[in-house]
């Protein structure tokens, strides 16, 4: 049975058990605070465990693609070591939302995995929670009961809180769960030794395949628990680890999941998988999990960067790269040769990486690319280093040094190592680690966010958003909760009726008034926690329990609007400019200007961006109305909307239409009544921010306005200073070409200064030990003429010498400091260590260079005789 044979008849079985099939949710999470990536099939159902939403089918079944690189089993470096774990994984999964619990769970995983899928009764196990005494909470006895009726009793095994157990996280649903157990070893083992004694204890071929939670507990604040009042079912299996077991193998990566990828592999690298431990077999089970993982996330909108979720799939590329350049000996790019084949392996289910092939190939390519050249500069980087400790007869690198190569060039500390070893040195692993766990520490620190637990106000079980058509809305408060970050301490309020947009779709949160009672609470930001509306406040009214009168910044919303309507323009405009290749990447619609970011390899030109200005300032005299219905999402795709790929829509859709024949988009933003109220639009820049991606700055209304006043008031201003020219341009090019000949008439005389310089020293050398040292204070203007002359000096000088030079320029001090090949040979040091030793902290600054010459900038020109004075004590 293929693996795709296997997914569909999960999904049919559901089906047949009364579930509605949804989509996979986009591997990057948009609108919840607590997670970069889907890591969990659950995540996009959180809204109905957390109560925020009623589910619109009590039944459901899907496969989600999901993103782990920590936590248990899940360390990045751990991924193609062994055999079960990955980066990028699909969970299947079955839900119940307060309909079926226990009973039909645990019946259908049986008749599932022993009449469908036909595995082996013998070889299965299964664990329940075995209780805990220190929260109460008694042993799963209805499960227990339950698997009874299916499998004999020295089968189901008692499993304590670590491993059977589920918690959304430090608060939240919580409840027991059941685990399935496969035994996957050959007879002969399984006679030696029982598998109940193998499960849960890390064996790779006694591995969990299927959890069952049953969430009916909340986790407070204080760590207490309290029943729920309606019970789910969240279940989740790997499918990789499915498809081995039903497939006969013992390890995932011998699966039809992966060996496609492995055996391109292998025909570009020309070399063979063997199916070992060995650092070149697990290189090729890297590629495969992490082609994955890169690949998916880049087409649900998540490019490589940084910082946050894009610098995780730049950590996973690289690493990757890392492993085919070091064990594959492969030196040029390799995973976007791959995207292909994936594309095609997953168009059926998961097609939006097939629609967007090319893009992300383009982008992945990049990537290795840029990666590869740092790989090659931090290959010099270790030789250098390599270099200094064989010198200073010192083997070991220090931790600090493994650190830089790890931070800065993405040298993984084993290859630090391997390089380390073949040079007779070793590395100072606790340093390394120190380092390590300081930056973990500090990230940690930075990013995190202590939210207490939601406090009740009015028992209110639907909230609404109304700000489309409302500005100001009477309504209450339901709930609120303090929350403190980075030091400051804010909260958060729900409302039962809300005109606050929430920040989502790349439009910002709206800020307004809430006035309760004789008091107002300034909302400083709106945003969603899933689909949750949350109000951001500085201070609490005294009574939560009076009505509340919710009033936005009007005037913030219309800015946000207009720029918000631009962008659709812009979109549309682009396409018919550049062409329908054009994609959304990112925006952002805020009171000050619009930002959108968009699929394009080329840098837009001046007349493109001057095309794309005219057509949408065309739409807006023509005061197109703003067309908004809400339709079934299929009938709108039939009308030619644009859906964005990374975004997960609903079977019923919001769709602004301005202009059948120019613009129709999947939107939940907030617009105009008619382009008219733009007033006006312009581009203000073009760049590009990532490998394929373009970014355009716009301003629309009054900003426009503001922004364009403000140009001519400049130019206005220049006219005046040249005397109001006839021919502006002309008089420009005038000057730019007069100053042109003054500098290369400066040039040449500086040029003959420093020849007189360059004499004045070469008559001045002293010689200290029979090496010559040349050393003084000399008056240029540049900092570029010290290394003139210090070269102009090498060319004249014959036998050891030390040249170093220092001037104060704009009353900054510059050193240079040059040194014979001889002298950095014989006595083992070079420049750039003598700057950082000696003379950065007498003029409070730093440098650097190569080995022979180097220079410094710094802050403190009082001591520039002790820098010449130093160096020639040294001698």
């Amino acid at each position: 049975m293929t693996s795709s044979e296997i997914r569909q008849q999960f999904l049919d079985f559901f089906q047949s058990k009364a579930h509605h099939i949804v989509a996979s949710a986009p591997i990057v999470v948009k609108n919840d605070p607590t997670l970069m990536f889907t890591n969990a099939g659950m995540n996009q159902f959180k809204d109905y465990f957390l109560g925020n939403q009623i589910s619109p089918y009590p039944r459901i079944a899907d496969t989600q693609k999901c993103l782990r690189v920590s936590g248990k089993h899940n360390d990045l470096e751990e991924v193609g070591v062994d055999t079960y774990h990955h980066t990028m994984f699909e969970m299947l999964g079955n839900w119940s939302f307060g309909d079926y619990f226990k009973q039909e769970t645990i019946a259908w995983s049986w008749e599932l995995l022993t009449s469908i899928f036909k595995l082996d009764k013998d070889r299965l196990y299964v664990t329940i929670f075995e209780g805990d005494t220190t929260e109460g909470i008694p042993k799963d006895e209805e499960a227990f009961n339950e698997w009874k009726k299916w499998v004999a009793e020295d089968r189901i095994l008692l499993g304590n809180k670590k491993d059977n157990f589920w918690e959304m996280g430090d608060t939240g649903p919580c409840g027991p769960c059941t685990e399935i157990h496969y035994d996957s070893r050959p007879d002969e083992e399984r006679a030696l030794t029982s598998g109940h004694l193998l499960v849960n204890a890390d064996h790779p071929q006694v591995i969990e395949i299927w959890n069952n939670v049953f969430i009916q507990f909340n986790r407070k604040k204080d760590g207490s628990l309290e029943e729920l009042p309606a019970k789910h079912v969240d279940t989740g299996m790997g499918f990789e680890r499915l498809v081995r077991v039903i497939q006969g193998k013992t390890s995932n990566y011998d699966s039809d999941v992966f060996t496609p990828t492995i055996e391109a592999t292998m025909k570009i690298v020309d070399k063979q998988y063997d199916f070992s431990d060995s650092k070149e077999a697990v290189a090729f089970r890297v590629i495969a999990d992490h082609i994955r993982a890169i690949s998916f996330a880049i087409a649900d909108g998540q490019l490589p960067s940084n910082t946050g979720a894009g610098y995780v799939i730049r950590r996973i590329l690289r690493r990757a790269v890392r492993y085919y350049f070091s064990f594959l000996d492969y030196k040029k790019p390799l995973l976007s040769q791959l995207l292909p084949l994936l594309a095609t392996q997953f168009e059926q289910v998961f097609p939006e990486l097939k629609a967007q092939e090319s893009f992300v190939q383009k982008v992945i390519l990049e990537e290795e690319h840029g990666f590869l050249r740092t790989l090659d500069i931090g290959l010099k980087r270790m030789d250098d280093i390599i270099a200094k400790n064989v010198a200073a007869n010192n083997p070991v690198i220090s931790g600090e040094e493994s650190f830089e190569l790890s931070d800065t060039y993405g040298f993984p500390i084993d290859l630090t190592q391997l390089i380390a070893q073949e040079n007779n040195c070793s590395v100072d692993l606790t340093a390394f680690e120190a380092a390590l766990q300081l930056q973990k520490d500090r990230s940690r620190k930075d990013a995190k966010v202590d939210s207490e637990d939601w406090i009740s106000v009015n028992d209110i079980s639907t909230t609404s958003f109304v700000g489309y058509d409302q500005t100001t809305v009477n309504t209450k408060i339901c709930k609120y909760r303090k929350v403190s970050a980075k030091g400051k301490t804010q909260y958060q309020l729900v409302l039962e009726q809300t005109p606050f947009y929430a920040e989502s779709g790349g439009q910002v949160g709206d800020t307004g008034i809430l006035t309760i009672g004789h008091q107002q609470c300034n909302v400083t930001d709106t945003k969603k926690e899933n689909d949750l509306i949350i109000h951001f406040v500085d201070a609490l009214p005294d009574d939560l329990h009076e009505p509340v009168m919710a009033s936005i910044n009007q005037s913030g919303r219309r800015k946000i609007q207009r720029h918000h309507t631009a962008t659709h323009l812009l979109q549309a405009a682009l396409q018919q400019v550049l062409g329908k290749h054009i994609a959304q990447k990112g925006s952002l619609n805020n009171a000050d200007y619009l930002r959108f970011d968009f699929s394009h390899f080329a840098k837009v030109s001046d007349e493109e961006l001057a095309s794309v200005e005219r057509i949408v300032n065309q739409k807006i005299r023509q005061n197109i109305p703003i067309i908004i219905k809400t339709l079934p999402k299929d009938e709108a795709m039939q009308l030619g909307a644009m859906a964005l790929f990374g975004e997960k829509y609903g079977d019923v859709v919001r769709v602004v239409i301005i202009d059948p024949a120019y613009s129709i988009e999947l939107c939940g933003g907030t617009h105009v009544a008619n382009t008219g109220e733009l007033g006006l639009f312009k581009i203000i820049s073009e760049s590009a921010i990532a490998a394929g991606v373009r970014r355009i700055e716009a301003l629309a209304g009054c900003k426009a306005e503001a922004f364009v006043n403000n140009e001519l008031k400049t130019l206005n201003a220049i006219k005046t200073s040249f005397k109001n020219p006839k021919d502006l341009m002309k008089s420009i090019e005038g000057l730019i070409e007069e100053k042109n000949n003054v500098l290369k008439q400066l040039e040449r005389l500086e040029a003959k200064a420093l020849v007189g310089i360059r004499n004045e020293l070469l008559q001045n050398v002293e010689t200290i030990k029979q090496i010559q040292f040349i050393g003084k204070q000399v008056e240029v203007s540049q900092a570029d003429a010290l290394r003139k002359i210090c070269f102009d000096l090498k060319n004249e000088l014959s036998g050891p010498y030390v040249v170093c030079l220092t001037a104060s320029i704009g009353g900054k001090p510059q050193v240079a400091l040059l040194l014979s090949d001889d002298i950095v040979t014989s006595k083992n040091i070079d420049a750039p260590a003598l700057i950082k030793q000696y003379i950065a902290p007498l003029i409070k600054g730093g440098g650097g260079g190569q080995k022979t010459f180097a220079s410094a900038g710094g802050t403190d020109v009082n001591h520039l005789d002790e820098v010449i004075v130093a160096i020639k004590g040294l001698l």
